[in-house]
């Protein structure tokens, strides 16, 4: 593992890269820190269950292909005791191996070769949301035109309420809830309708298309209510 240690004089998050591909370390070095990260690295699990514990990182960069334990386990052990934003960065692209990591606690999925510029954009979506959830649950969440008063129960588009109903309602909260996160179609069908429903996903599909009709411009583009194509639904916030 890396010997660095967080740097109490720095202000940037500090970010633990578990990968054992040093290209792509290298490639992490040269791009965090510019952009206000600080960085450790490890290229086990073992290693990185360590780190995650004692180092206190506020991001974590998960690959799954890990030499002595699969990233999706070590996603679960720390979901067992953290809420530590998680991102795996994978190159296994398959719909399930997503599934399986965001279902397990992940917050995020990027599938390599990917982009600076979109892993950058993913990890500060992530902080974002981490630092909403912290302390009190945010009782209004904005996004481009769209306001939803968690609080209230009520949303709004333009400053104009829009009517919902109460299951169109409970599904657009849990989505702003987690605002920038994938929220997989079972734990959508799970917090909305309830443990009997993880296998109905065209509930999840004609309340979808009936929210996108209510809240966006032009519903077979949507820009909030975004698909994650086989793995479930975000609200996007960039």
């Amino acid at each position: 593992m890396s010997a660095e240690t967080r740097d109490d004089a720095a202000t940037g998050p500090l970010v633990l890269v578990v990968e054992d591909e040093p290209q792509l370390v290298r490639l992490l070095r040269a791009t965090l820190p510019p952009h206000g990260y600080q960085m450790i690295a490890a290229e086990t699990a073992a290693q990185a269950l360590v780190a995650a514990a004692t180092r206190g990182p506020d991001l974590v960069l998960l690959d799954l292909g890990l030499p002595d334990l699969d990233g999706v386990e070590v996603v679960r052990r720390i979901r067992e005791w953290s809420a530590m934003p998680i991102v795996v960065v994978s190159a296994r692209g398959q719909e399930r191996d997503k599934v399986e990591a965001l279902d397990a606690g992940a917050d995020d999925y990027l599938t390599k070769p990917f982009g600076t510029s979109e892993l950058l954009a993913r990890m500060r979506v992530a902080l974002r949301h981490s630092s909403r959830a912290e302390g009190s649950q945010q009782a209004v969440v904005e996004v481009g035109d769209l306001r939803v008063d968690l609080a209230a129960r009520v949303v709004h588009r333009r400053g104009e309420e829009v009517r919902l109903t109460r299951t169109e309602y409970r599904l657009v909260a849990a989505l702003a809830q987690h605002a920038g996160k994938v929220l997989t179609h079972r734990h959508l069908l799970r917090e909305v309708w309830g443990p009997n429903a993880l296998e109905d996903t065209q509930y999840l599909r004609v309340y979808m298309a009936q929210l996108r009709h209510k809240l966006e411009d032009d519903p077979a583009r949507p820009r909030h209510l975004v698909t994650e194509t086989g793995v479930g639904y975000r609200l996007k916030v960039d």
